[in-house]
């Protein structure tokens, strides 16, 4: 179970791995934090632009491959410097930006459009070597049926929208925790 405490640790643990990146080396955790986050996780983290809300990094694992302490160094390190999406951020861009980390279960294979919950489940779509995921809120914000989020989530995945009804495609479920910080470096809430 992850308490306020953990998430703000976790979210700290994030900023202290970008910040650590600027200042040329490795973030290296207390031996608590290897103990307390020792449990195999997938995570996700979003960089929020505190003026304006605009999402500056999302990058994720979304297996639990590593201990979640891992994971997130390794998700923030590659939401703040690797999002092809984004031009990556200066140092100053630290007071700025909000980190939100997604904790994942997880995924489940699932049969198709009727083992979809809106606005609970994350979709991840694997075809012909290539992968594309979307996590709950997504759907939830933009009003999609099932079959839209799936159809999104081919899209993603550099495939055509229809790939989800190949047999060759599998289909995935999960669900998130998700804490955001306040304000940057402060205090973080459960955000769904």
């Amino acid at each position: 179970m992850i308490t306020s405490e953990d998430a703000k640790a976790l979210v700290g643990i994030g900023r202290k791995a970008v910040q650590s990146r600027f200042e040329g080396r490795d973030f290296i955790p207390d031996r608590w934090i290897k103990e307390r986050f020792r449990e195999k996780r997938g995570v996700f983290t979003t960089l929020i632009l505190q003026e304006d809300g605009s999402l500056r990094g999302c990058v994720g694992i979304p297996y639990p491959e590593f201990p979640l302490w891992e994971a997130v160094v390794r998700s923030s390190v590659s939401a703040w410097f690797k999002d092809p999406r984004f031009p990556v951020m200066d140092r100053s861009y630290l007071d700025r930006v909000l980190w939100e980390l997604s904790l994942l279960t997880p995924p489940m294979r699932v049969g198709g459009v009727e083992d979809i919950k809106i606005g609970e489940h994350g979709l991840l779509v694997e075809c012909c070597g290539r992968r594309g995921l979307l996590l709950p809120k997504v759907a939830s914000e933009r009003g999609w049926s099932a079959e839209e989020f799936l159809k999104a989530v081919c899209l993603k995945a550099g495939l055509h929208p229809d790939c989800w009804k190949d047999k060759k495609a599998k289909i995935y479920t999960f669900r998130a925790e998700v804490y955001r910080e306040i304000s940057p470096w402060g205090e973080v809430i459960k955000f769904s």
